[in-house]
């Protein structure tokens, strides 16, 4: 059947109907075009389609259908399980898909699904204005916000999730849909948290907020004062403002130093922020302290040069109710010896907004306060033949500190672990997505994710030239943002 797709006629025949870039294994850029940010991910699609527009998605949708081929969807391209590209079928590539509007008056934005956290942040901070994000500004804005997206500003706003007002989906039957609060409102749900189950996502709608300087970074110190630190960091993140997002971590500077850090960052008056930050200040004898004013841009772009594309990564999480000592023993044994210096255990402390939100009224079940552990294995190509032994480390670290953890999990860190791991991640919800799920894509044509199985089989509605041209006049008609490639 693949060879069938592929023969020159049928090739050509999509390509006409595309306004963006149909790439195959023997056309230039092929192998750039397929990489992604993990570099330990290695696989060799039929077809790339770089889509330009919402009319490329169903196209690309349609002839993967037509031709059963395995669909991948491509934001960012940033997730360590490489959910975005796969062996033998077709990527759908939204990267080029990069039209934003701002509305400063009302403190909102469309933008498109091939953004970047750092290019988004970068077009709202113009107007002084920003949402929850990510930590690394070259994580993709898609991905982040449809697993739920933790953020330094997740105490004050919420999730990213929590942000998000509106969205605009491609179905498998090639629909175009809104979904909001008003309009197909059960999808809605489902997309915050529940990943790229459901359809296609083009456009996101959110809420922004005025955000200046920010009071922010890091305070290090040597990993053997690690037990007192992460003991400190438990009490003083216990009482943290909802303003004040701290998280720790287990790492090696590039001197090659271990040491355990405190990070931070306080979205409110500067005055304020250093009142708050004071009593982390006047703890112990740090190695630096790097806490300052800075922008929120600067804040997550310097982030990438500790995750840089091309580097290979490996990770497991956990979620505790606590940082019990128990737990900080195992945490201080694995994370000071990391296999490669590369490697880091990160812990972020989910607080405040983000913690009141009731865990049915979203996809996102991980709503009490908590802190989200992540182990993140990585190394070069100069490591490579230490493969197995930076994995196992992941995994021993993970299992000593699974006793002291939650049976859920933050979706956006799972790897490929299962359906059970899947489950752990939605908990009470799983059910309910799974009726979404079959509604919404009875035969798993989105199945290169976190992936929720649908348990019935629908009846296939098949996408035609003219239900493609009826779709994309009433999105025309309705103004949507895909046509609007301006910053406002």
């Amino acid at each position: 059947m693949i060879e069938q797709a592929l023969n020159p006629a049928t090739l050509q025949n999509l390509k006409a109907h595309l306004h963006g870039e149909l790439i195959g294994p023997n056309d230039c850029g092929y192998d750039a075009n397929r990489k992604v940010w993990n570099g330990m991910i290695e696989k060799y699609p039929a077809l790339i389609v770089l889509c330009a527009d919402v009319v490329d998605v169903i196209s690309a949708i349609q002839f993967a259908r037509d031709h059963h081929l395995l669909v991948a969807v491509r934001g960012g391209g940033h997730s360590i399980s490489g959910s975005s590209v796969c062996d033998g079928g077709v990527v759908i590539d939204l990267s080029h898909m990069k039209g934003i509007r701002v509305d400063p008056g009302q403190q909102t934005a469309w933008a498109q699904a091939g953004f970047t956290l750092r290019e988004f942040v970068q077009a709202t901070q113009a107007y002084g204005l920003a949402t929850t994000t990510g930590t690394v500004g070259g994580t993709g804005l898609a991905g982040l916000t449809l697993g739920g997206g933790l953020g330094w500003f997740m105490g004050k706003y919420g999730l990213t999730i929590d942000n998000l007002l509106a969205v605009d989906l491609v179905t498998a039957n090639g629909q175009v849909l809104r979904a909001s609060a008003s309009e197909h409102p059960d999808l809605f749900w489902g997309v915050r948290g529940g990943g790229g189950n459901f359809g296609i996502v083009i456009a996101f709608k959110f809420q922004l907020h005025p955000i200046g300087p920010v009071l922010a970074g890091k305070i290090v110190y040597p990993v053997e004062c690690a037990r007192e630190v992460l003991r400190f960091y438990r009490e003083y993140t216990r009482t943290a403002p909802d303003e004040l997002t701290v998280y720790a971590s287990l790492a090696t500077t590039p001197a090659g130093l271990r040491t355990i850090a405190i990070s931070l960052c306080y979205c409110g008056s500067l005055e304020e922020g250093e009142h708050a930050v004071a009593p982390l200040r006047s703890f112990g004898t740090p190695l630096a302290d790097l806490v300052r004013p800075r922008s929120y841009l600067k804040m997550i772009t310097q982030a990438d040069l500790g995750a840089p594309a091309g580097r290979s990564y490996y990770e497991k999480a956990s979620t505790l109710s606590d940082l019990s000592d128990e737990a900080i023993e195992a945490l201080v044994a694995y994370g000071s010896a990391c296999t490669s210096p590369w490697s880091q255990v990160l812990i972020q402390h989910v607080h405040g907004a983000a913690s009141r939100v009731g865990p049915t009224e979203t996809a996102f079940a991980l709503r009490s306060e908590s802190y989200v552990i992540s182990i993140v294995a990585a190394w070069d190509e100069r490591e490579a033949s230490q493969t197995n032994q930076h994995i196992e480390w992941t995994r021993a670290c993970w299992r000593a500190i699974e006793p002291f953890a939650n049976s859920g999990v933050y979706v956006n860190f799972l790897g490929d672990e299962g359906e059970g791991r899947v489950r752990a991640a939605y908990g009470v919800n799983y059910e309910r997505l799974g009726a979404l799920k079959n509604r919404y894509d009875p035969h798993n044509v989105f199945a290169r994710n976190q992936n929720i199985k649908p348990t019935l089989q629908g009846s296939s509605s098949h996408v035609t030239a003219e239900n493609i041209s009826y779709q994309v006049a009433f999105y025309k008609r309705r103004e949507r943002v895909a046509y609007s490639c301006q910053i406002y």
